[in-house]
């Protein structure tokens, strides 16, 4: 990371100034954010910020031949699978682990998704980073490829609302008011004018689908996807006015089945200097060591369902052991000084948009979540400081 940056930082550091930030991301929007906001952004280097890029771009390489496509043929769990399957996923965001190896830092393939991440609320941080910490040069920033905010807003607009009206477009969750992302569906909303709504509000009739706009019925021609299956799946309760299943008249942004395809359902197959060895369950090795994995369901978000410390009793006692992945370690280097003596970790997701119409994805974005503890989501580590949310920033 960037040591003379790191240093000016810490010294400018106020508390002052992290309130400032705070309001900033609270009092934006009509929803505040419901996790907690780190204090710091990391500062990257070129090397490292090249090594990432290039990492991420490997893995998203990897998914589009024809040998992954047929690793993914059995990835949608039986009665899961939405008609109408789009030809390349609209999302990709991969997850890095930062390691030490000898003197320097390097990125380690944690996880992959097809599926959005916070792609409004990561372009509002940004901005509040900005306004809180102005000891923080203006050529520094979290896009790639010299993309400027509104090139950055005009793909998502491309892949999210594309030849339609804002209004036939929503953004599609479950009680999206009650979510913890709940955050990024506003910012969502001011930037792209799409309204959040939840599953339970929507009406069918024959394959049309319409919500309630203003006391307006509007039809739906696109979907922003943003249900988890296992979320809704674990829901009985919602009284559901149409299946996923179903033969719809809408265009899904992105298409529910990449969820499957492109996920910890991947990982056994992706190989790369930036990746970790790993098994599904009933294909682990024999003479391997489990005490070097951590075991993984396929289908969860936010550490859910993960057991860092394995056995082989455990996997036995699997009922479907080809839904679980056991994943080798990696070891996150404590790198980040904070004021309080402590260090920090950190991994960075690399978010990548793919309009329909164009040939290849776009590296758009960043986001970063940074730990003291064994966990790196937010709810382990609600007691720290230092910790939480945040974004990489790396020189123009």
């Amino acid at each position: 990371m960037d040591p003379q940056l790191r240093r000016r930082f810490n010294a400018d550091f106020a508390p002052e100034k992290y309130a400032t930030l705070l309001r900033c991301v609270n009092q934006t929007e009509k929803w505040p954010a419901d996790f907690r906001i780190s204090e710091t952004s990391i500062f990257l280097t070129r090397e490292f910020t090249d090594e990432v890029t290039r990492a991420a771009h490997e893995i998203v390489a990897l998914t589009r031949t024809l040998e992954f496509a047929r690793h993914a043929e059995n990835a949608i769990p039986e009665g899961l699978e939405v008609p109408r399957e789009s030809a390349h996923p609209n999302f990709l965001v991969v997850d890095f682990a930062i390691c030490a190896e000898g003197d320097r830092l390097v990125p380690r393939l944690i996880e992959l998704q097809a599926f959005p991440s916070l792609f409004g609320f990561q372009l509002l941080l940004l901005h509040c980073v900005r306004k809180a910490y102005p000891v923080i040069p203006r050529n520094w920033t979290s896009s790639f490829g010299g993309i400027k905010d509104e090139a950055y807003l005009d793909l998502l607009r491309r892949t999210i609302i594309a030849d339609s009206a804002p209004e036939n477009v929503i953004l599609l969750e479950i009680e999206p008011e009650k979510q913890k992302t709940r955050i990024d569906f506003a910012a969502t909303e001011t930037l792209l004018g799409i309204r959040p709504v939840c599953v339970t509000k929507i009406t069918k009739r024959g394959r049309q689908l319409f919500y309630d706009r203003d006391g307006r019925e509007v039809r739906i021609e696109r979907i922003y996807n943003r249900v988890i299956f296992d979320e809704l799946i674990g829901r009985p309760d919602l009284n559901l006015p149409f299946r996923f299943q179903d033969d719809l008249d809408v265009t899904w942004v992105g298409h529910p089945n990449w969820y499957f395809r492109i996920s910890k359902h991947s990982l056994p197959f992706l190989k790369t200097e930036h990746t970790a060895p790993a098994f599904f369950a009933d294909e682990f090795p024999a003479d391997e060591n489990i005490n070097n994995y951590v075991l993984k369901p396929l289908y969860s978000f936010a550490g859910h369902g993960v057991e860092m410390e394995p056995t082989r009793e455990k996997i036995s006692a699997l009922k479907n052991p080809h839904e679980w992945i056991l994943q080798r370690k990696v070891d996150y280097a404590a790198f980040v000084p904070t004021l309080d003596g402590q260090k920090s970790k950190a991994e960075i997701r690399m978010m990548f948009v793919w309009p329909d119409e164009d040939r290849d994805p776009t590296l758009v974005n960043n986001l970063v979540r940074m730990s003291q503890g064994k966990m790196m989501g937010v709810d382990f580590n609600v007691d720290r400081t230092w910790v939480g949310a945040s974004i990489a920033l790396h020189e123009e």
